[in-house]
């Protein structure tokens, strides 16, 4: 087995932690969980499955993940959600790397979506550098989602299965969330935001993932996408304007 330790951020997150913590095993020599401040048994399980856990207040995704990888020993870091797995396919592609003699600095993962137990093909491969040498790449200093920089990398065959929401309830109430923290992140930066740019961005997003995506291919489940996509994008500039024109 390579040496690579496996890092996951965690706030409470005790229906995730054990099946993604024994999905990384397979891989890793290490695992890494940072914890920001759980009220769950998110950092008892993690303990009792042999992860090595640290407690940090949040700092935003791309400095938290960051954060997380300067506490791990080895040089190569696999770092994935909790809610994420890795599948038969890409623990094998993992297995026959040898990180000692590669070139890459970093390798690129496919990721399906699931809403339930349904697959969202419109969101595939959505493809993301995880695993990766931390002394050559690291995650960028964004509060919202971040990814790897690297200079070198390949893809591996294989999939992370992302369980991200439960239900198209649960999608509908973390979309709120986060067109609320991408709002507030388009205010910090000042960017201005138009009248009409609440509509235009949604008209993109939803032309984007129902045509360009070929989300109409998919049926209910493409079209529910689009119209997701739309709502979010809408909803994050009208509350972006709205924070400017408080401002004002």
């Amino acid at each position: 087995m390579n040496k690579i330790s496996g890092t996951i951020i965690t706030l409470n997150e005790e229906k995730n932690i054990q099946a993604c913590i024994e999905s990384l095993q397979k891989v890793c020599s290490e695992i890494v969980v940072l914890d920001s401040e759980s009220t769950d048994r998110t950092v008892e399980i993690a303990q009792q499955l042999g992860a090595k856990v640290v407690i940090q207040s949040y700092l935003g995704d791309g400095k938290q993940k960051a954060f997380a990888a300067d506490q791990a020993e080895n040089d190569w870091v696999l770092s994935i959600d909790a809610d994420e797995r890795l599948d038969q396919e890409l623990i094998q592609s993992i297995n026959e790397l040898d990180l000692t003699k590669t070139q890459f600095d970093a390798f690129i993962l496919n990721r399906k979506t699931f809403i339930g137990q349904e697959w969202i093909k419109v969101w595939y491969p959505d493809c993301i550098a995880r695993l990766y040498n931390r002394h050559k790449a690291r995650y960028e200093p964004k509060k919202g989602h971040a990814k790897v920089i690297h200079s070198q990398s390949k893809k591996l065959d294989g999939n992370i299965l992302h369980y991200s929401y439960s239900d198209h309830a649960d999608l509908i109430n973390q979309n709120a969330k986060f067109c609320i923290r991408s709002a507030n992140m388009l205010t910090e930066k000042n960017k201005n935001v138009g009248p009409f740019s609440p509509a235009l961005h949604a008209l993109s997003a939803f032309i984007r993932k129902y045509f360009l995506k070929k989300g109409f291919l998919y049926g209910e489940s493409g079209l529910t996408i689009a119209i997701s996509t739309a709502y979010s994008s809408y909803m994050k500039y009208l509350i972006a304007r709205k924070h400017n024109l408080e401002k004002r």
